[in-house]
């Protein structure tokens, strides 16, 4: 079934706020209405398995994992009308005239990914997808400090908080997170 105009929408917010198991549910949802749904994701998102997007639930949908946004141009069938893109922060800014060449297609995407890094500022081309999308959800997690609403996402160091100066992105680091609310993340600065 084609969509009469392409859309965006953006699911986003903190680690372990249930952004793709959201994606997931709305990528099954469009299967079930006969849609043709394509997924990709960022090749260095290898926690669970490398051809699958996979919620910390358990949740899994096929995916195809690429280096570069433009990929999805290239591995897109002809009959696909829905793209899920999962971990979009971590794609490269080409992601942003990718999503809307789609939906210029008359393509619905579906983007998810975290809106802020663990400094707690805009994650890549988080906030551009969020500006050009038609809809946005931002996911609460709980916070692990105090049970609250939390919309950070903490990053530990040796059971401490890693401080601002550490590299955003760590691939294979074994650093653990945590969602915390506003008042309970910390980024130290300097040394």
């Amino acid at each position: 079934m084609r969509h009469t105009h392409g859309s965006i929408e953006v699911v986003c917010g903190s680690m372990f706020s249930g952004k793709t198991d959201e994606l997931i549910r709305r990528l099954i949802r469009a299967t079930i209405a006969k849609q043709k749904v394509q997924v990709f994701k960022p090749a260095i998102d290898i926690r669970y398995a490398v051809e699958k997007v996979t919620s910390h639930a358990g949740s899994k949908f096929d995916a195809i994992p690429i280096e570069k946004a433009t990929e999805i141009l290239n591995k897109l069938d002809e009959d696909t009308t829905v793209v899920g893109i999962d971990e979009a922060q971590f794609f490269d800014p080409e992601v942003v005239p990718v999503a809307r060449e789609l939906a210029s297609r008359g393509i619905r995407v579906i983007a998810a990914g975290l809106d802020t890094d663990f400094r707690g500022e805009p994650f890549g081309p988080m906030p551009i997808l969020m500006s050009i999308a038609e809809d946005v959800d931002k996911l609460h997690a709980i916070c692990m400090v105090c049970g609250g609403e939390a919309s950070r996402t903490q990053r530990l160091v040796n059971g401490k908080p890693a401080n601002y100066d550490d590299p955003v992105v760590i691939v294979g680091a074994s650093e653990m997170y945590e969602a915390r609310c506003r008042e309970h993340h910390e980024v130290p600065r300097g040394k």
